[in-house]
């Protein structure tokens, strides 16, 4: 029988559970956090550098459905300088970003400014604060999901990202965990 988790992704933790040897001892892996069973696997990824919702599953079919699908993936994410909706509608009809050293034209997709401060847990790495400049918050949600697409779709506007975090991959929300919070799903419905 299959088992799926959700986890609060901190900063700073690869979205696997091996990695070469050589290096093992200088990253941290999803499976310090929690004892998964054997044949867990991470459901699309997040960057070292990127935190939020994270599904986990040892069932390959699921995590195919959900990364090659049409599964809606929705992030806050904080960018330097105070957003325009002029550059919201960029974004929302899709901009040129690099993949693998060739232009690629993201879809369409919704992102809007969020109005409030969303409440995180504190970051382990400080980002800069305000006396530096102001910052805005803006969510993005996207069906697909290119290596570091958010981050490169923000820069592509003139608001580089500070912090990046998944709130909700189709109808798993993040909701109020706590940062590497794992959480065992009993009916997933990706």
């Amino acid at each position: 029988m299959h088992r799926h988790f959700k986890i609060y992704k901190p900063y700073g933790y690869l979205s696997q559970f091996i990695t070469n040897q050589k290096k093992a001892g200088k990253h941290k892996l999803l499976g310090e956090l929690f004892d998964f069973p054997k044949g867990t696997m991470a459901v699309g990824r997040l960057d070292k550098d990127s935190e939020g919702l994270l599904i986990l599953t040892t069932n390959g079919k699921l995590s195919t459905k959900i990364t090659a699908g049409n599964s809606e993936k929705e992030y806050y994410v904080q960018v330097d300088g105070k957003i325009t909706e002029h550059a919201i509608d960029k974004l929302k009809k899709g901009v040129d970003i690099s993949i693998n050293g060739k232009s690629y034209q993201t879809l369409n997709c919704d992102a809007r400014i969020l109005n409030k401060r969303p409440e995180f847990p504190e970051r382990a790495k400080a980002i800069r604060d305000e006396r530096h400049g102001p910052t805005s918050w803006i969510s993005i949600t996207l069906t697909e999901g290119k290596f570091r697409q958010v981050k490169k779709m923000t820069a592509a506007i003139g608001f580089p990202t500070l912090r990046l975090v998944r709130v909700r991959i189709a109808n798993e929300y993040l909701g109020s965990m706590k940062t590497g919070e794992v959480q065992e799903l009993q009916n997933v419905k990706l």
